[in-house]
C-alpha cells in the first residue's frame, strides 16, 4: 500500500468518527480521486475492522470496540515517526527508559535500535520485537497479555514496576483530554499508566492529533503535573492551550522532525 492510500484511509476513519457518517460521494470529493477508489479504501477499513459499511458509505465501528494494534499501525504513520523520532533525541547515554505498548512506541524503538549504553524497558510486546536484535540491554515486564494491544498489564506487570525507577517514561493513547488524562479500555491499562508515569522522572505521552480530546471509552489515568504530550501539526491550537493550561507541556512535532 502507498503512504498516500495509507494516510488517506486513516482520514477517511477520523471523518467517520467525527461526523458519524461518510459518503463515497463526500469522500471522493474531499480527497480528489474516484469513487471506486473510495470503496476500495471502505473495503480495506471495513476488513481491518475500523469502519463498518454502509449503503453509499461508511460509519465508524461502534462504541467500546478497541481497535486491534495492527488496525491502528497505519493511522498517521508519518506523525507517529515524527513524534518518536523526538522522543528518541531525548534520551541520553546511561538512562534507563519505560516504553508503553502500542505502535508509536513501537516506532520510538526502531529509532533506537542503533543506540547505545540504555536500558530499555518495556510492556509492549512491538517494543521486544524492535529491538531482538540490537545491543541494547532490554528487560521485559511481563504479566497477562491483551491480545487487542499485544502489551502486558495485571499484578505481576506491577509488582515488576515496582522494583524499578526510571528516568523516562512514554506512554501511548487510544485518546487523552486535558481535564482527565489518558483514556482506554479498561481499568488495568489505566492503572498500569499510572503506575508507570509515577515510577519515572520525566513523562511522556506520544499521541497523534486525531487522538487529542478523544473519550471512546470510560477508563482514565491521570497525568502528573510533569507531563510532556508530544503531538503532531494537526493538532488544533485551542487544544494545545487547553492542555498548556492544565499544566501539561506540549511539543508539536512536524513530519520532517521540525518543532514548535
Amino acid at each position: 500500500m502507498s503512504r498516500e492510500s495509507r494516510d488517506r484511509r486513516a482520514a477517511i476513519v477520523r471523518m467517520a468518527t467525527t461526523s458519524g457518517l461518510a459518503s463515497v460521494d463526500e469522500l471522493s470529493n474531499t480527497f480528489g480521486v474516484t469513487a471506486s477508489t473510495i470503496r476500495r479504501d471502505l473495503a480495506q477499513l471495513e476488513s481491518a475492522g475500523q469502519l463498518a459499511r454502509t449503503y453509499g458509505g461508511a460509519m465508524p465501528v461502534g462504541p467500546g470496540q478497541e481497535p486491534s494494534l495492527c488496525q491502528r499501525s497505519g493511522e498517521s504513520f508519518e506523525a507517529k515517526h515524527a513524534i518518536a523520532g523526538w522522543a528518541a533525541g531525548r534520551i541520553r547515554p546511561g538512562e534507563t527508559v519505560l516504553l508503553d505498548s502500542g505502535s508509536t512506541t513501537g516506532a520510538l524503538a526502531r529509532h533506537l535500535r542503533g543506540a547505545h549504553d540504555i536500558t530499555v524497558v518495556t510492556t509492549g510486546l512491538t517494543v521486544l520485537q524492535e529491538l531482538a536484535d540490537s545491543q541494547l540491554h532490554v528487560e521485559c515486564l511481563g504479566g497477562t497479555l491483551r491480545h487487542v494491544s499485544q502489551g502486558f498489564v495485571g499484578p505481576l506487570t506491577e509488582a515488576a514496576l515496582e522494583r524499578m525507577t526510571f528516568d523516562r517514561v512514554f506512554l501511548g493513547a487510544d485518546g487523552v483530554t486535558p481535564d482527565r488524562g489518558i483514556c482506554e479500555m479498561d481499568l488495568q491499562q489505566t492503572r498500569l499508566k499510572e503506575l508507570m508515569a509515577h515510577r519515572a522522572e520525566h513523562v511522556y505521552v506520544l499521541v497523534h492529533a486525531a487522538k487529542l480530546d478523544r473519550r471512546p471509552f470510560h477508563s482514565w489515568a491521570r497525568l502528573p503535573r510533569r507531563t510532556t504530550l508530544v503531538t503532531d501539526t494537526e493538532a488544533e491550537p485551542s487544544l494545545v492551550r487547553a492542555f498548556e493550561d492544565n499544566d501539561i507541556d506540549v511539543v508539536v512535532v512536524a513530519p520532517e522532525g521540525n518543532t514548535r
